[in-house]
């Protein structure tokens, strides 16, 4: 993922901080490699851009989980090798971003007694997984770098989710007025 949210920048350095916080102490799984990927997903979705970037072949943003998997079946008739692995990246980090960050928009989708979006059926959980699997069995440039880690997220997608529910409720902690008052008064 290239950003152009510098390493420095402190939205990166307090992701980074929770998510490895969340994954090494209270999973207990200390993967760098696993770290450093999901808070770099976290920055990068924090732009909207970045969340919606994939586009059809009209050129519009796709805002859909069915419609990301149908422009993956698209881009297979095109014989876009490279393409479709970046929509199968895109829908693994977008399945993994909102079932860890948001579940409650996702028990929303699944909720109303009617059907009124196109995702009302998706697993995201088991979209997600399939599409890293994907993503890992198609390889890379860098074969031996990206496949063990898409690997990873892919056969741990289930810890990745509660790994972002605990930044989640980190990031939740640190809006509330008390916690505020406190950390004014220690810096202070």
């Amino acid at each position: 993922m290239g950003s152009p949210v510098s390493r420095s920048h402190p939205l990166r350095q307090l992701f980074g901080a929770l998510t490895e916080k969340s994954f090494t102490e209270h999973l207990g799984w200390p993967d760098l490699n696993v770290t450093e990927y999901v808070s770099n997903l976290l920055v990068e979705f924090a732009h909207t851009d970045q969340l919606y970037k994939i586009q059809n072949t009209q050129g519009r943003a796709v805002d859909s989980v069915v419609e990301m998997l149908f422009e993956s079946e698209v881009l297979l008739e095109a014989q876009s090798f490279e393409r479709e692995r970046e929509v199968h990246r895109h829908i693994g980090d977008f399945t993994l971003f909102m079932t860890g960050l948001f579940p409650e928009y996702l028990r929303r989708l699944k909720s109303v007694g009617r059907i009124y979006h196109k995702d009302f059926l998706v697993d995201y959980v088991k979209t997600g997984k399939r599409s890293y699997g994907l993503v890992a069995e198609y390889g890379s440039y860098d074969p031996e770098q990206d496949s063990p880690l898409f690997r990873k997220l892919s056969e741990n997608f289930e810890l990745c989710v509660t790994g972002l529910g605990f930044v989640r409720s980190d990031l939740d902690r640190m809006q509330d007025p008390a916690c505020r008052r406190v950390k004014d008064l220690l810096l202070n």
